[in-house]
């Protein structure tokens, strides 16, 4: 029996989400990560369902949301601390398209790619229906300003109520917390590359509260066009790397060389469906049970 995570009914969701009343959705091993098998419109929907549940309740967390494509993959096999954020993830997304290609040799296949670019864009919409309030963190000041603009025009009413760079030292992250915090931000985007920005969510974790503290890659400069998305066809055979890969040659090759075929060969050796249920853990349990109190 599959492992699944369970995920309420939302609480007058948008028309377009639709997500049935009650449901049980399942996970699956990927790579030996476990992601969660959810459609682009049910992880909106548990977004708005988590955070507005979140809302007075002082004490709580904010849920950790990262995502997962082949660099993470390679990444979390080979770096222990790494593995261990996610780990204590309450939720990890297929933001790679192979994710979803290899999730397809198990009994409970991913239904599709939930990208980051493209659900940043689902989130705003789902954010603006439900009132919910972002912040983005991360990025080039110029960036992040740029990316705050052309969202609120492309949203109106979308609620941004703070923004900051990604060039922070760890000994202002108290104060820059502080800032989160008083925003009264639903959502934050964590925007500072791989492992930066997961790194970053699982040390401020204490001091958040947030609904959903999500990872959002260089998620801003597609907004702003200083990076472009590779055309469809490539997008949907799993092949936007090679598109990236001829675009930022010097940046990537390295990294590209190395990790796809260790991802590959994750992805062929380590994916599985999950056998036993398994709910989600607290994240008191998590952080015990992984040490990073």
């Amino acid at each position: 029996m599959a492992a699944t995570l369970s995920i309420p009914r939302a609480k007058d969701v948008a028309p377009e989400l639709a997500p049935p009343a009650e449901r049980i959705i399942p996970a699956v091993t990927v790579g030996g990560l476990k992601i969660a098998c959810l459609s682009r419109g049910e992880l909106a929907s548990l977004m708005v369902d988590q955070c507005l549940d979140q809302r007075g309740r002082e004490r709580a967390m904010p849920k950790l949301v990262f995502a997962a494509n082949g660099h993470v993959i390679s990444l979390a096999a080979t770096n222990a601390e790494f593995r261990r954020y996610h780990d204590v993830a309450d939720l990890i997304h297929a933001d790679g398209q192979p994710v979803v290609m290899a999730s397809r040799f198990t009994r409970n296949p991913v239904p599709e790619r939930s990208a980051t670019t493209d659900f940043f864009h689902d989130a705003a919409k789902v954010a603006r229906a439900h009132g919910l309030r972002m912040f983005m963190l991360g990025g080039r000041e110029d960036i992040n300003a740029r990316c705050v603009a052309i969202m609120e025009d492309m949203y109106p009413g979308l609620q941004i109520v703070g923004r900051h760079h990604g060039y922070f030292r760890k000994d202002q992250e108290p104060a820059l917390c502080r800032k989160i915090n008083a925003s009264g931000a639903d959502i934050v985007w964590v925007g500072l590359s791989v492992p930066l920005e997961q790194a970053f969510c699982v040390r401020n974790r204490d001091r958040l509260r947030a609904g959903w503290l999500v990872t959002a890659g260089g998620c801003y400069n597609y907004v702003t066009g200083d990076y472009a998305r590779a055309p469809r066809w490539m997008q949907r055979t799993g092949l936007e790397w090679l598109h990236r890969l001829w675009r930022e040659p010097r940046r990537l090759f390295v990294r590209y060389a190395f990790t796809n075929p260790h991802a590959a060969f994750l992805m062929l050796t380590r994916t599985a469906s999950l056998r036993g249920s398994a709910a989600i853990r607290t994240p008191e349990e998590s952080r015990l049970q992984h040490g990073l109190g």
